[in-house]
């Protein structure tokens, strides 16, 4: 096998800088074949020139152009969202010195690259970046992106708060469920809530805990392929939820009479088995299909776990997902539909009718995840990329604190619950006190009384 070290700046452009037309002895294309052009005529200072003033994959692309009519084989141009991989012969090994800096992240520049053209004239799927180790930056203050570092911390922030309201919101459900003597809050709709706060519980928990451990700690495979199929099988169970919760509230409002016909063991297997099938069909399919490594995330070589890099093989759960809002949407706008006409009929004024619609659409777009598709979809570039990431982070991020709020904590049943709870319990409280000052009185009594 040979090996050839390329320098990275020559790379880019593989031609000579000699102002004569391709063709003649001193213009040709590395490697170019003599009269194998048939006579046409290119300017090399031209697209030199022109090639010095587009990026990496353009630079590629021209390469590629200017190779289309070479005979021999060889692997072509090729780019790897990484580096630019010249002409190279077959059964060689290819080395390109390590990029200095990448998306901000200074890197050893020092050692190579490497990629491999097979003896058919056709490169190798994998490029070894191994060597290529990031530098610690030498300044103690780290370099922020708001694009990267700021929704992320967002993020962090906002499942760390739902986090802490959901506990508490399934605390006091199954407490005042399940576990007094009258079960105040025991019935179907108060159940599925608690489910649907369970699925916001471990898909945040699982966020919070695989960002800590991918900037902290190394993860071997297993590990690595548990908590994924975890994190996504949760994450689908939120979503599947979400169709529950739209499914129980279409069958309360508008098929009025078929409502009762779903129990709770339907809705829990619609909930926590339908996407079981979908993450077994992804953990199935994941290892074939291994991830390309991205500029669009520029942590991507750090990440040494392959089923922690996004691919296209995600959308068998990605789809489901996105297929339960679009039910849930038409949900909504059944419901809706149905309450409007019901508050259209009421004898109440105008005003009021469309008060009582809009505040039922706004209670209801957190609950079924209308949410997502609100922030499905934005700019990728320039200041609105920015603000649009740091939005969708703090309405994804506290969807679940904001439910909980209006279906726990808001809802009235349950504060007068804990109302009468409280006042119960204030209640008993001073009645034991009364009796033990009773109680104490009475002996202080008996004591101070004169013997006679």
């Amino acid at each position: 096998m040979n090996e050839t070290t390329l320098d990275g700046r020559a790379s880019l452009a593989l031609v000579d800088t000699s102002s004569d037309p391709i063709g003649g002895s001193d213009g040709n294309l590395t490697g170019l074949a003599p009269g194998s052009l048939d006579g046409a005529s290119i300017s090399v200072d031209s697209l030199l020139a022109l090639a010095l003033n587009v990026s990496g994959v353009e630079r590629c692309r021209l390469q590629q152009q200017a190779e289309e009519l070479l005979q021999d084989v060889a692997c072509p141009s090729f780019f790897d969202m990484v580096s630019c991989w010249p002409r190279t012969p077959p059964n060689t090994m290819a080395v390109l010195p390590c990029f200095a800096e990448l998306k901000g992240v200074q890197y050893d520049s020092s050692q190579n690259a490497t990629r491999f053209c097979n003896a058919d004239g056709s490169w190798d799927n994998y490029t070894d970046y191994d060597r290529c180790e990031h530098l610690a930056q030498s300044s103690p203050v780290p370099s922020f992106e708001p694009g990267i570092e700021l929704p992320t911390l967002i993020y962090f922030v906002g499942y760390s708060i739902s986090l802490a309201a959901l506990v508490l919101a399934v605390a006091v459900l199954v407490y005042f469920n399940k576990c007094t003597a009258r079960r105040d809050l025991r019935c179907l709709r108060n159940t599925i809530h608690v489910n649907l706060f369970l699925t916001y519980i471990m898909s945040s928990s699982l966020w919070i805990l695989l960002l800590s451990i991918h900037f902290s700690v190394d993860l071997d495979v297993f590990s690595c392929i548990s908590l994924m199929t975890l994190f996504h099988y949760f994450n689908t169970t939120n979503f599947f939820w979400m169709l529950v919760e739209g499914l129980y509230l279409y069958m309360l409002v508008v098929q009025t009479f078929s409502g009762d016909t779903l129990r709770f063991r339907k809705y829990a297997i619609i909930g926590w088995g339908g996407p079981s099938v979908f993450i077994v069909a992804w953990a199935i399919a994941k290892p074939f299909f291994p991830a390309s490594t991205s500029l669009e995330h520029p942590r991507k070589l750090e990440i040494e776990c392959s089923w922690m890099r996004e691919s296209h093989i995600d959308w068998i759960v990605h789809g489901p997902s996105c297929a339960v809002l679009v039910i849930n949407l038409i949900f909504l706008l059944r419901i809706m539909w149905v309450l409007i006409t019901k508050l259209r009929s009421a004898n109440t004024v105008e005003t009021r009718q469309y008060r009582k619609a809009s505040k039922a659409l706004l209670v209801l777009i957190p609950l079924l995840g209308i949410t997502y598709l609100i922030v499905i979809y934005g700019p990728d570039e320039g200041v609105g990329s920015h603000i649009f990431a740091i939005t969708r982070a703090v309405l994804l991020s506290t969807q679940g604190f904001v439910v909980s709020l209006l279906y726990c904590f808001l809802n009235s049943e349950v504060r007068q619950t804990l109302r009468h709870h409280f006042y119960r319990w204030r209640d008993e409280r001073n009645i034991l006190s009364g009796k033990v000052n009773n109680h104490h009185r009475s002996l202080t009594t008996t004591t101070s009384a004169p013997l006679i």
